[in-house]
């Protein structure tokens, strides 16, 4: 065989895979292959493969003669909506996608040359974990990756797509990667797997009870995306990333906008409901202020209470954090603290403004909360939110009380603009509470305790239930009718595009994990 043919030989072996019966099988499962994957991620034609010849070094166990170019993951770069960034695509088709040395090489050169580049690290995860037969050097690339994943973190946006399975020690990457995307059916994340389980505690658990993507979504907050297919899947990452900058230096891209920035949307004047214990959909409300009424919601299965995701004002991508009434009243417990801190912090480091709309009663009570450590998670928020020093805008449509107050990105950590509807309450706590505590034993001494309370409710009620007290000290910039909300923000972040905050000098930050 000359030169030539043994180069196209190569070409024809790189581009197949484990062969056209375990292509099959791939396809036969719902899986898309990782070539296809690749193809249907970037832009057409854009592109370009590194190591695509690179084999395995493993002599054992009769490897010496299962040579397959590429050995099991396909890597490079190339353009997503006309933006550079890096891709690795694990092929289940080769020796089950399993990580080997040369592997985990590939992938580590990726994510390097993405964090030199300044681009997006976007890791399209099907693999059956590390290969045995190459011993402590496949775990030791496993450590390689996570290294990676570390020193980008912050740096480069990094995305991860479970497509397949993803177990033992390979959960540790997309754990440390900023969003976890999974398949419907075909996936599945566990540190120890359902066998293993059995043995060692006697349960009895499916792997998809044990790691499915709704799991992951609903339960467990691992993953921040459920999606039914490959093609959704792939689909999802493109618009994703259509909101996030390429590294942490520059500027999220913006899009003209279709929207009238000064567009009034008159539903908003009486979506808050005249009983403060009615429930509404704040989801609602922020479709009704942003672009296009678009928002992508993040973690949107996990901690239903606190509503975070990403929207355009004005064409410039915005962080939303929301409370949420239509779920335990909008209160913040252990899972919604840790989920607005997670995302506030992405969304800090990314140069990417945070607008947050309040309707918070307080934090959730209960032993199961306090047993939990709710002290030490909702500190997690406020830490959150204080560090930012993004542009940072928060309205408050109706309660506004206590601690949760001053966690929710309030005026006193550093917020920019602070607004409150008409409808606002901003007060230690809600008027019930209040008058219990300040007029028990008048109302239990009145001729008419039920009329004694609810005058003092009443009173309580016009004293604080309102956003006047705290606008007069400066708390609030700016008391606003619900249908103008859209054209203040869109105002107040073109206001702030040259703000410029830092932290003290550290080498980081303590947050109470």
């Amino acid at each position: 065989m000359n030169s030539k043919e043994f180069l196209s030989d190569l070409e024809r072996r790189a581009g197949q895979g484990g062969g056209e019966e375990r292509l099959r099988r791939q396809r036969d499962a719902g899986k898309l292959t990782a070539r296809e994957r690749i193809d249907l991620l970037f832009d057409p034609g854009s592109f370009e493969e590194i190591d695509r010849f690179v084999t395995h070094r493993c002599r054992d166990f009769g490897m010496a003669d299962q040579v397959v170019p590429g050995d099991g993951v396909v890597c490079g770069h190339g353009r997503v909506n006309g933006r550079l960034t890096y891709a690795f695509a694990q092929d289940f088709t080769v020796f089950g996608g399993s990580l080997s040395e040369t592997n985990a090489a590939k992938i580590v050169k990726i994510m390097d040359l993405a964090i030199k580049m300044g681009a997006p690290v976007v890791g399209l995860n099907d693999s059956g974990g590390a290969r045995i037969q190459e011993g402590v050097v496949s775990l030791a690339g496993y450590a390689d990756i996570f290294l990676r994943n570390t020193l980008a973190s912050g740096v480069v946006p990094q995305i991860s797509a479970i497509m397949g399975p993803c177990a033992g020690g390979a959960v540790y990457s997309p754990a440390i990667t900023d969003f976890t995307i999974m398949v419907k059916h075909t996936s599945y994340m566990f540190v120890t797997g359902p066998d293993v389980i059995r043995t060692v505690t006697h349960e009895q658990v499916t792997k998809e009870e044990l790691g499915g993507a709704m799991t992951h979504n609903e339960r467990s907050g691992v993953a921040h995306f459920a999606v039914e297919n490959d093609q959704e899947c792939l689909l999802l990452i493109r618009e994703l990333l259509s909101f996030l900058p390429g590294n942490n230096v520059d500027d999220p891209p913006r899009v003209e906008p279709a929207d009238p920035v000064d567009r009034a949307d008159p539903a908003l004047d009486t979506i808050v409901p005249a009983s403060p214990n009615q429930p509404y959909d704040m989801a609602e409300v922020v479709r009704l202020i942003v672009d296009e009424g678009y928002l992508l919601e993040v973690h949107e299965h996990f901690a239903r209470n606190l509503l975070v995701g990403f929207a355009r004002l004005g064409g410039r991508p915005v962080g939303i954090v929301a409370n949420q009434p239509a779920h335990l009243a909008g209160t913040l417990d252990i899972d919604a603290s840790v989920k607005g801190a997670r995302f506030v912090r992405f969304c800090d480091a990314f140069n990417i403004p945070l607008v947050t709309f309040e309707d918070v009663p307080g934090f959730l009570p209960g032993t199961v909360q306090e047993y939990g450590g709710i002290i030490r998670h909702g500190a997690k928020l406020l830490f959150a939110f204080a560090e930012a020093t993004v542009p940072k805008l928060t309205v408050i449509t109706r309660k506004a009380y206590g601690g949760a107050y001053c966690v929710m990105s309030s005026k006193h950590i550093r917020t920019d603009v602070n607004y409150a509807w008409p409808t606002a309450e901003i007060a230690v706590m809600g008027a019930d509470g209040a008058v219990n505590i300040l007029y028990r034993r008048e109302i239990e001494q009145a001729a008419d305790p039920a009329a004694a309370r609810a005058a003092r409710i009443a009173e309580y009620r016009e004293k604080f239930a309102n956003p006047y007290a705290a606008a007069q000290r400066g708390f609030i910039d700016e008391v606003i009718q619900p249908r103008r909300t859209r054209a203040k923000l869109v105002g107040a972040l073109q206001a702030l595009e040259t703000k410029r905050d830092r932290n003290p000098p550290k080498k980081h930050g303590n947050i109470p994990l």
